[in-house]
């Protein structure tokens, strides 16, 4: 028989307590003091960032993409700010043998949208030939458009795995701001949803309530094999690839990725 509302309510071994509705709202105000804090932080932080110094570069430095060598200039499409994301590359590695953290990122920026609407242009660079990067990009149906930097240094090209904002003056062209690590989950709004979430990320270093579900490890989002479970083994792919046409199980994963 189902519980009556006005009936004690049984605690959930393992789980926060069970109240009222009036018990939670209270509590969930009280929270609310420290996310409005933290927003507020943000903010100011935000602002700091805008006042960070810039890194002028030669913008006519040559890239690759789908219309053969291009200006860096190019990427702005016009528009005075560009945001990039730089995308690791394994050399000769099969799709499912590309980097799944990258991957992650890439996928949750495939339409710019919202950014061309504030003048602001988005692209992907990799160090990848472009003859193997063509091919990848097709196959994972991605968007926006990618350029190889390959032997390119400096702003323009330089390390992978970050998200990097250019702002255009004219034919001048500036670095402004880069970051990598955490710093690219700005873009990962599922993992936004799964932090609102009661299990949170699932993952083994978040703080949780006693007897909470232990929780995977920080890649559990980055390779799957063909039923849905993380894993690193000879049919692991990165997580998005399984809904793209021909990803089907293979013996040969290329290159393995790791976690950092």
């Amino acid at each position: 028989m189902p519980t009556a509302p006005d009936a004690p309510t049984p605690e959930l071994p393992g789980r926060p307590a069970v109240v009222d509705l009036a018990t939670w709202q209270a509590a969930r105000d009280e929270l609310l003091v420290r996310e409005k804090a933290h927003t507020r932080e943000g903010d100011a932080i935000a602002a700091a960032r805008r006042r960070l110094p810039m890194v002028e570069f030669d913008g006519t430095v040559e890239i690759v993409g789908a219309e053969g060598p291009v200006p860096f200039l190019e990427l702005f499409q016009g528009r005075e700010e560009l945001v990039v994301y730089k995308h690791m590359w394994y050399d000769g590695a099969p799709h499912q043998g590309q980097c799944e953290g990258c991957t992650t990122t890439a996928w949750h920026l495939d339409d710019a949208v919202y950014l061309n609407a504030r003048g602001v242009s988005f692209a992907v660079l990799t160090t990848g030939p472009w003859e193997e990067v063509a091919p990848f990009v097709a196959f994972m149906g991605y968007t926006q458009p990618w350029y190889s930097v390959r032997d390119v240094a400096g702003p323009a090209g330089g390390d992978m795995g970050f998200l990097t904002s250019y702002l255009r003056d004219g034919d001048r062209v500036f670095l402004t701001y880069s970051t990598t690590g955490r710093g690219n989950e700005r873009v990962n709004s599922s993992m936004g949803l799964l932090d609102m979430t009661p299990y949170g990320r699932g993952e083994t270093w978040e703080d949780n309530p006693e007897g909470w579900p232990k929780g995977q490890g920080a890649c559990w989002s980055w390779r799957m094999d063909a039923d849905g479970n993380p894993t690193w083994g000879p049919t692991g792919r990165p997580t998005p690839q399984w809904s793209r046409p021909g990803a089907t199980p293979v013996e040969t994963l290329g290159r393995h990725g790791h976690c950092h």
